[in-house]
C-alpha cells in the first residue's frame, strides 16, 4: 500500500520564512482536506506534499509514483497563456484563432483520445472538446484541467483551492465528482480556505495557521474540537448585526465627522529623556490603526495619553473625542468612548467567575460582578456568546477553563458590549499559539467590520495586523529617540 509520510519537516519559503509540518501520513485511498486562512501556508502544504518545496530539515518518505497537483494559479496561467497566443480582437478575416481546443489542453502531456473521452464524459464536458479552451467558463476550465491531471492516472491527486471562483451548483457538481473519484480508489488531498467547503466524503482533516500544520485527525472529531468549531462558526458571521449597547444615553453620541484623536507635536519626557518626541497624529472616523514598535519605544505611553491616564496629557495639545484635554472633561468622559484589552488586564482577571460573567462585567468596567445585572444585560450577553460560538454549558463554565485565546476573545467581547468609539487592543496576540492567534484575528475582523467601533491594534510586528487595519503608525529608532512613520494601507 502506497503512503506519504513527513516527519519533523521544515520547508524553505524564503530567507526569513519556513513552513512546518511535524507529522503527517497519507495512505493509499484516503481523502484529506486541509483548511487555513490566507497566509496560513496552504499552498506551501500542497507543494510540500507534491515534493516541489525544498525540505530543509526532517524526512519525507513517499511511495506514490504519480502525483498530480492542481491549483487555481495554474489554471489562471493556462488561460492567460492561451489568450496571449494571439489577440482574437485583432484577427483579420483570413486569420485563424490559434488558441488550443479543450481536447488539446486535456491531452497536453498524455495523448489518449479514448481516455480523454471517458474522462470528459464522466465530468459532463465531452461536448466542449472541440471548443477553444480560453472561451470556457470558470467551472468548465476547472473540470478540463482536472481531466488533464487524471490522464496520467495519478495515485495521489492534490487540489489547491478547487472550489475558488465556482458558483454553488458548480461546487456541488465538483464535490460529487471528487467523491466518485475517491470511491474509485483515488487518493485525494484538498487544500481549502473554509471549513464549510469540506465535502461530506472527506475522511480526514487538518488545520493550518501561521505556516504550520497545527492539528490533524478524523474529520468529524477534529471539527468537534471547541477551538476549531469556533473558527468554523466564524465563517457564518459575515453581515451579522452586533447586539445593541445597553446604555442609550445621548452623551455617548459623537459627531460623525469629528476626529477621534488629534495629537499635535506630542512630547513626553522623563528626566529629560524623550519617550514621545514631537508626534503629530490624527485618527479620523472610520480608520483602524495598527501601532507598531519595539519594547520601550513609547507605545504604552501613547496609549496612556489616549486613555486619559497619563499626567502629561494636560501639557500636550491633545484633543480626544472632540474635547481638548484639560478643558474640564473627566476621566469618565474619555473612558466612556474606549474599550481596552491587554495582556496585563488578562493576567489581572484572576477572579473565580464564569465566562458569562466576564462578558457581563463589561457593562460595569469591573473585574467580576458586584452589582445587580438587568434582564436586558443578560439577554445582550447571551447574544454576544452566540456570536462567539459559545454554548450555554461553556458560558457557565469557569473562565479559566477556556483556552488562553478563547479567554482573550471573551475579554474583547467584554470591551465591546458598550459599543465604544475606540477599541484598544494592546498586544492581543501575545502568548497565544498559532491557532488561537488565528481565532483572535478572525473575530477582530468580524466584530470591527460589522460594527462602528474603530480599532487601535498595538503590536511589535506589522504582520500581526488583522485584515481590517487601514492605517499604521510605526515607531522607528533614530539614535536616542524615535521618529514616526504614518502609512495609509492599500
Amino acid at each position: 500500500m502506497s503512503s506519504l509520510h513527513i516527519s519533523q519537516g521544515t520547508f524553505h519559503l524564503s530567507d526569513t520564512k519556513t513552513f512546518t509540518l511535524n507529522d503527517l501520513t497519507i495512505r493509499d485511498g484516503e481523502s484529506w482536506a486541509f483548511v487555513g486562512a490566507n497566509g496560513s501556508g496552504k499552498s506551501a502544504l500542497a507543494r510540500a506534499l507534491a515534493g516541489t518545496l525544498l525540505l530543509q530539515k526532517g524526512q519525507r518518505n513517499c511511495d506514490f509514483s504519480r502525483i498530480a497537483q492542481l491549483s487555481f494559479e495554474q489554471l489562471q496561467k493556462l488561460v492567460r497563456d492561451e489568450w496571449q497566443r494571439n489577440n482574437t480582437d485583432l484577427l483579420g478575416a483570413d486569420e485563424d484563432d490559434t488558441g488550443r481546443t479543450t481536447a488539446e489542453i486535456i491531452q497536453d502531456e498524455v495523448k489518449d483520445s479514448t481516455r480523454c473521452h471517458e474522462l470528459t464524459t464522466l465530468f459532463g464536458i465531452s461536448h466542449l472538446l472541440p471548443r477553444r479552451f480560453k472561451y470556457l467558463s470558470t467551472g468548465e476550465t476547472r473540470k478540463a484541467l482536472l481531466c488533464q491531471a487524471l490522464m496520467s492516472e495519478p495515485d495521489l491527486l492534490i487540489l489547491d483551492e478547487p472550489f475558488d471562483g465556482l458558483d454553488v451548483q458548480s461546487r456541488q457538481q465538483l464535490s460529487q465528482l471528487l467523491a466518485e473519484l475517491n470511491a474509485q480508489g483515488y487518493t485525494l488531498v484538498l487544500v481549502l480556505n473554509r471549513f464549510d467547503e469540506i465535502p461530506d466524503f472527506i475522511q480526514y482533516a487538518g488545520v493550518l495557521a501561521e505556516c504550520t500544520l497545527i492539528e490533524t485527525g478524523e474529520k468529524q472529531s477534529l471539527l468537534e474540537q471547541a477551538l476549531i468549531a469556533q473558527l468554523a462558526h466564524s465563517e457564518t458571521l459575515q453581515g451579522l448585526t452586533l447586539p445593541k449597547a445597553d446604555n442609550t444615553d445621548p452623551q455617548y453620541g459623537l459627531a460623525e465627522d469629528q476626529p477621534r484623536i488629534v495629537l499635535k507635536d506630542g512630547v513626553v519626557e522623563y528626566n529629560e529623556r524623550p519617550i514621545l518626541h514631537r508626534l503629530s497624529w490624527t485618527v479620523n472616523p472610520g480608520e483602524h490603526w495598527q501601532i507598531v514598535g519595539p519594547n520601550g519605544a513609547g507605545k504604552s505611553t501613547l496609549l496612556s495619553l489616549i486613555t486619559g491616564d497619563h499626567p502629561q496629557g494636560y501639557s500636550n495639545d491633545l484633543t480626544l473625542f472632540g474635547r481638548k484635554r484639560g478643558s474640564g472633561e473627566t476621566i469618565w468622559d474619555i473612558k466612556k468612548h474606549i474599550g481596552y484589552v491587554s495582556s496585563s488586564l488578562h493576567l489581572d482577571y484572576r477572579v473565580s467567575t464564569t465566562v458569562r460573567n466576564v462578558i457581563l462585567s463589561g457593562y460595569f468596567d469591573s473585574i467580576g460582578i458586584y452589582q445587580a445585572v438587568s434582564d436586558s444585560q443578560q439577554k445582550l450577553t447571551r447574544e454576544w456568546l452566540n456570536i462567539l460560538g459559545i454554548d450555554e454549558k461553556t458560558a457557565d463554565a469557569p473562565f479559566h477553563s477556556l483556552s488562553w485565546g478563547q479567554q482573550r476573545l471573551a475579554l474583547i467581547a467584554r470591551a465591546l458590549v458598550k459599543h465604544p468609539t475606540l477599541l484598544i487592543l494592546d498586544e492581543p496576540l501575545q502568548g497565544l499559539d498559532p491557532l488561537n492567534r488565528q481565532l483572535i484575528r478572525r473575530f477582530i475582523d468580524i466584530l470591527i467590520t460589522e460594527g462602528r467601533t474603530q480599532l487601535l491594534f498595538v503590536s511589535h510586528h506589522a504582520e500581526d495586523a488583522p485584515d481590517c487595519i487601514t492605517h499604521r503608525l510605526t515607531f522607528v529608532a533614530d539614535e536616542d529617540k524615535y521618529r514616526y512613520q504614518l502609512e495609509t494601507l492599500a
